[in-house]
């Protein structure tokens, strides 16, 4: 039986070595390597301002106006005493302490029920009320509100303590609401509903089962208040203009500009910067835990 042959047409293709996209070990060598370049850049971007700051604490007035070499020649560690003792960091340091831990505070707590009514509620305006909460998230009205916001704290008599201050920095709470809100809807309702089945009104709900269950949330978000809060200078610098004693460690740090001949401290600056930095530091250290636990649906029934 002689065999049937096919036309070169009809024959089979003849499967050669097709070229392979750069997908094997190549391919990840190469994605490596730019994704540790972008890390490499953005770490340099962000430290580069520190190390600056920290190496200009420790020059002397003359290496800092000169601008010479980027380290010091001598390390001047007499600037961060003699920072601490112009621009009196102990007082500054105990306002600026009171009004974070106080905005922080008041900012979780105000947040934490607006976010939690807004999940677990139905009432009139609330699409309107979240609609405003967004609009100011991303419309800055600055200075534009400032003079309303003196004159209603004058009408209160809060413009002469740091009250008003911290009333203010409450208000602006919208960023930690939506950020609490996210938390609210990963949380089952079924919780409220066995709570409320079991007698539990709904504050005591809110207080006592709901709101343990956002620790890691609350520690995030107090985190982010904190820094808001420990970093604000305009409010500060408006409301304490005619009490020195009441300024913040911001507003304070400005003053270590000229000194008594009216010569440029840029040095003692830095120094004090440097001082102000550390309470920040001990915050990110307490609330690092936080941050690590977030995630979402974590609840388990």
């Amino acid at each position: 039986m002689k065999e049937q042959v096919l036309p070169q047409t009809q024959q089979p293709a003849r499967r050669g070595k097709t070229e392979r996209p750069l997908t094997g070990r190549a391919g990840r060598i190469m994605g490596r390597t730019v994704m540790w370049l972008f890390l490499l850049i953005t770490a340099i971007l962000t430290l580069f301002p520190l190390l600056m700051t920290l190496s200009g604490s420790l020059k002397t007035g003359a290496e800092m106006m000169t601008g010479g070499s980027l380290l010091p020649a001598k390390l001047q560690f007499v600037n961060y005493a003699e920072a601490w003792k112009q621009a009196n960091f102990a007082r500054y340091t105990w306002n600026s302490a009171f009004v974070s831990i106080m905005v922080t505070a008041g900012t979780l707590l105000v947040a934490a029920m607006a976010a939690y009514v807004v999940d677990r509620r139905n009432f009139p305006g609330k699409s309107l009320y979240v609609t405003t909460q967004a609009s100011m998230m991303f419309i800055s009205v600055g200075a534009i509100v400032m003079r309303p916001q003196f004159d209603l704290m004058v009408a209160l008599n809060l413009n002469t303590t740091l009250w008003g201050v911290i009333l203010i920095l409450i208000s602006a709470h919208s960023s930690t609401f939506f950020m609490l809100l996210g938390f609210f809807k990963a949380i089952p309702r079924e919780l409220d509903e066995a709570a409320m089945v079991d007698g539990s009104g709904f504050a005591r709900t809110f207080f006592r089962i709901i709101l343990p269950l956002l620790t890691p949330g609350l520690g995030v978000a107090g985190l982010f208040a904190f820094r808001h809060a420990w970093n604000e200078y305009i409010l500060p610098l408006v409301f304490t203009m005619t009490n020195p004693h009441l300024q913040t460690l911001t507003v304070g740090l400005a003053n270590l500009r000229y000194g008594s001949s009216a010569a440029m401290q840029i040095h003692l600056m830095m120094a004090g910067a440097c001082l102000s930095i550390l309470p920040m530091l001990l915050a990110y250290i307490v609330a690092n835990k936080s941050f690590i636990q977030v995630t979402a649906g974590s609840v388990k029934g």
